[in-house]
């Protein structure tokens, strides 16, 4: 009975933990990013609240809390309500799967660095990147709106079609590690990071990863100069925030995953696990930040062509080419 109870203690304390080390780095990859935006653009960005602009996020929450939750008289209200929730939910939920570090002795017993270690991680992670889609789709078919309409069903589309070349471009990894247990594909990179290994499989893995967290050059279902706001045009107040947070939060997932599977995960000299994988997360975080100042939008016709004529043939063989090393 202690024991149970210990066990259910320490997993709150787990869930706690990251979902406030979360929702900080979420609210200040915002000002991060706007800030370097500034900079690529000749700007200063924020710079009002607080020294730097530090105390931005905290004033934009404020704001959003605020300012008055519109539901469209004509929209389906029950499904609108939840769409955001579904959107910010499946984002956090992904970091349950996902190791901060070895695991530690603390009062005699060994505590693993993860919410949960499951022996098949990778599928429950593309199980809940799979619900993510419905926040969007629905979002925008439930606003009655032909704009917000467009930008779901753009990004259903977008969503499903790289979520398939993600999918591909992991199963070398797996062969290679033997295993669907993140904590093992980590593990299986204590001599040299995959990226050495797989890097075609690491690019088509980060330019599905940006497409599926819609970051510029694959915003489709945002597109300002063609949808208004795409998907969440009819939003407003914290819904509308719902939606920015999972957006956020989803990057730090896939910026994890990026770790996890290529690059060593929390390994690294001089600092602890957790630490490094948080250098790792915001590494990745800061160049689809670059990338996003840097690049234009592509079309849609160009994002799809991408992803069907390109990558998904370029994973299958990537595929081929590993198992044919992994029987010989």
């Amino acid at each position: 009975m202690l024991n149970w109870i210990a066990g259910f203690i320490v997993l709150w304390v787990k869930i706690t933990v990251v979902l406030t080390v979360l929702l900080l780095s979420a609210a200040y990859l915002v000002w991060a990013e706007r800030k370097l935006l500034g900079r690529l653009q000749v700007r200063l960005g924020p710079n009002r609240a607080g020294k730097f602009g530090l105390f931005q996020p905290i004033a934009d929450a404020i704001k959003m809390l605020c300012k008055e939750d519109i539901v469209p008289s004509a929209a389906d209200r029950v499904i609108f309500l939840l769409a955001p929730a579904v959107v910010a939910l499946t984002a956090l939920l992904m970091f349950a799967v996902v190791p901060f570090g070895p695991p530690v002795v603390m009062w005699g017993r060994e505590i693993p660095l993860v919410v949960s270690d499951i022996n098949v991680a990778l599928l429950y992670v593309f199980a809940l990147s799979t619900l993510g889609v419905y926040g969007v789709a629905l979002g925008g078919w439930a606003s009655n709106s032909k704009f917000a309409l467009l930008g779901g069903i753009r990004g259903a589309a977008q969503m499903i079609s790289y979520e398939l070349a993600l999918g591909l471009s992991l199963i070398p990894v797996v062969m290679t590690a033997g295993s669907f247990s993140l904590v093992e594909i980590v593990n299986a990179q204590a001599d040299m990071p995959f990226i050495v290994f797989q890097p075609i499989s690491f690019i088509i893995f980060f330019i599905a990863a940006m497409a599926e967290s819609k970051r510029i050059p694959f915003d489709l279902p945002e597109a300002e100069n063609e949808l208004g706001a795409g998907f969440h045009t009819e939003y407003s107040g914290m819904r509308f925030g719902l939606f920015f947070i999972g957006e956020y939060v989803h990057i730090q997932v896939l910026g994890a995953l990026t770790a996890v599977f290529f690059l060593g995960g929390w390994r690294g000299p001089f600092f602890p696990g957790p630490v490094w994988l948080f250098i790792k997360i915001i590494f990745i975080a800061l160049v689809m930040i670059w990338i996003r100042g840097t690049l234009p939008r592509l079309r849609y016709d160009q994002l799809m062509a991408l992803g069907w004529k390109v990558l998904i043939p370029v994973a299958l063989l990537n595929i081929l080419v590993t198992g044919a090393f992994v029987l010989i």
